[in-house]
């Protein structure tokens, strides 16, 4: 499962793709959609990437209300559309997670195994993150400048907007047909056939409907990537939107040929030296907040570019830092703040149930889920934490604030 993907590799070429696992091709009735639990509200878009729930994409145009999505899935109309196309775009969100990149290359692969020619990917910076090199079919991965500039069709990924597509929204723009996949709550509406439902509980659901429509039987290779993207938007199964039928489609994959334990490795369990380094820093640096939040407690670090650039650490290898400051059992908020290549600062928080950090985020021009969310600010950490505790009151109390 360790090969490494082809980030730049010609559409259908041989460059090597993650050697997937192989197993029998399982494929079984299954409901439209995998519900998520009511109370767990999504609001813009973004989703697990890694251990990252809060979107992975740093500068992100995050875009939309919590209304804003179509009520209608025109699984009818996207076959159509799909099945008369010689040649189908895809395009995930800049940035990808694990549920934007592994639903497009399992979606590529469906294609190719159709007949279909397919290009695959996603705006700068054109990067493959390392805990995702492992997923097959990136041999469909094409750099963003070699997309046709209006392409006949085109399906957009796990994107709540058209901006988060980057560099490639203006190909989706003039695309003839536009078909959207997407489980944020605050999907603008964007695309022409749009497969959009927030209660599925990642994108990678609505994918595997779209895979079983068009008649193409799961294998190995297929069902990893989509396995990647339904373990990263639960949580590794442990978020509230992991649902009996969340685990009946896990099921189906592993059935596919999927092994849980070397996904769940390359996602969540490894990570360099220096990683152990760069991780200590900032739990030394932590910083616990008893008052903050209501009074249910706020627990926050920053890890600057220059604490990962002195152990060479890549920025993509700072997403399971969070996870360790979410422990606190005196915080029911926890915070990173990651300065990107930019100067910038990315803000990842995390809630165990009683804050809505989602609403939070999108006041601050991010956004995520009601328990995993992310925005991007420039500034002082200090004064951004500033206006993340303001915005963390609630909302009969953000009221009396002024603004700053």
């Amino acid at each position: 499962m360790n090969g490494s993907g082809s980030g730049g590799a010609g559409a259908n070429g041989s460059a090597p793709n993650g050697a997937g696992v192989n197993g029998a091709e399982a494929q079984a009735a299954v409901p439209a959609v995998i519900r998520m639990a009511p109370p767990e509200t999504e609001y813009a878009g973004t989703s697990t990437d890694g251990a990252d729930a809060a979107g992975g994409a740093d500068g992100a145009d995050w875009s939309g209300a919590p209304d804003a999505a179509p009520d209608r899935l025109d699984w009818d109309r996207a076959v159509e559309l799909i099945e008369a196309a010689d040649e189908v775009c895809l395009a995930c969100h800049i940035a990808p997670d694990g549920d934007a990149l592994g639903s497009m290359l399992a979606l590529a692969q469906a294609l190719h195994a159709l007949g279909k020619r397919c290009l695959a990917s996603f705006g700068e910076p054109f990067a493959v993150p390392a805990i995702l090199r492992f997923l097959p079919g990136q041999q469909f991965l094409v750099e963003p400048a070699r997309m046709p500039a209006a392409p006949a069709l085109m399906i957009s990924l796990d994107a709540a907007g058209q901006a988060r597509l980057g560099s490639l929204a203006e190909a989706a723009g003039r695309a003839g047909a536009l078909i959207v996949i997407d489980h944020h709550a605050s999907n603008v509406g964007f695309g022409g056939v749009r497969l959009v439902d927030p209660d599925a509980a990642a994108t990678a659901v609505l994918v595997e409907e779209l895979i079983r429509r068009l008649g193409v039987p799961l294998d190995g290779d297929i069902a990893q990537g989509l396995y990647a993207g339904l373990a990263s938007d639960t949580g590794s199964f442990k978020y509230p939107c992991t649902t009996p039928e969340v685990h009946d489609l896990a099921g189906r994959l592993l059935a596919a040929g999927v092994r849980p334990e070397e996904v769940s490795r390359e996602l969540w369990d490894r990570a360099p030296f220096g990683y152990l380094q760069v991780l200590a820093g900032a739990l030394s640096r932590a910083r616990l907040e008893r008052d903050a939040a209501d009074g249910r407690g706020l627990v926050w670090t920053t890890i600057a570019r220059s604490d990962r650039e002195a152990r060479d650490v890549p920025y993509d290898q700072l997403e399971g830092v969070i996870d360790q400051l979410r422990r606190t059992d005196e915080a029911e908020v926890a915070v990173v703040l990651k300065e990107n290549d930019r100067g910038e600062w990315y803000v990842s928080t995390r809630a165990k149930g009683e804050v809505d950090v989602g609403r939070a985020c999108v006041a601050l021009g991010g956004g995520g889920h009601r328990t995993a969310a992310a925005f991007t600010m420039g500034g002082e950490p200090a004064w951004i934490i500033d206006r993340l505790r303001a915005a963390l009151r609630e909302p009969d109390r953000t009221d009396e604030q002024t603004d700053e």
